[in-house]
């Protein structure tokens, strides 16, 4: 029986650009929930409980979401901010642009992994064991960081869309297997 990868989505970031200024000092009269510390952090942070992101928000009508789990997680809680503020009296208009910067993931390819040998045939790739326990492993497209793991464990980060996770993890679980570099957990690597 052939193993799928185990992936996860672990946070996405993105940045919300609103056609607009906004004030914040109304913002956070309005809004208790809302920390807003001028002489600390330039802008204004709103915590979502549910789904469980923060957004820093900026006077520019830049936003930084972090948090969600999902594409459309992220979609949604963007909705219910704007649409919070907009019930508390918050001048909102124009449709926000949204823009994914980053997606961090956690993968399981339920093999053991060599990781000499992983180092010596992935271009790109960097291992130090006195240094990180783990193999970095640059990939060129698209342009994510894979961290592997002897475990078969890894985390990835630098893609821009779920799709990219997947394929990316897909990608190198057959490369490990093709080479030589992932056994089944239980069994011996020939050396």
């Amino acid at each position: 029986m052939e193993r799928k990868p185990e992936v996860q989505v672990e946070n996405i970031v993105a940045t919300v650009t609103l056609e607009h200024s906004l004030n914040l000092t109304l913002i956070e009269s309005r809004m208790p929930e809302v920390d807003y510390n001028p002489d600390q952090f330039p802008g204004l942070v709103y915590r979502l409980d549910q789904p469980k992101v923060t957004a820093l928000i900026f006077k520019s009508g830049k936003m930084v979401v972090t948090g969600a789990k999902s594409i459309n997680q992220l979609v949604f809680a963007v909705k219910k901010i704007l649409k919070n503020m907009i019930n508390k009296g918050v001048p909102i208009y124009g449709k926000p642009q949204i823009q994914v910067q980053n997606i961090v993931a956690s993968a399981n390819i339920g093999m053991m992994v060599d990781l000499e040998k992983a180092a010596a045939v992935l271009p790109n790739s960097i291992y130090e064991p006195e240094q990180f326990p783990g193999l970095i492993y640059r990939m060129g497209k698209p342009g994510v960081v894979l961290l592997i793991f002897s475990s078969g464990k890894m985390v990835i980060t630098g893609a821009k869309r779920e799709e990219e996770v997947l394929s990316t993890v897909e990608s190198i679980y057959e490369t490990l297997k093709e080479q030589g570099c992932a056994i089944e957990p239980g069994e011996e690597f020939p050396f």
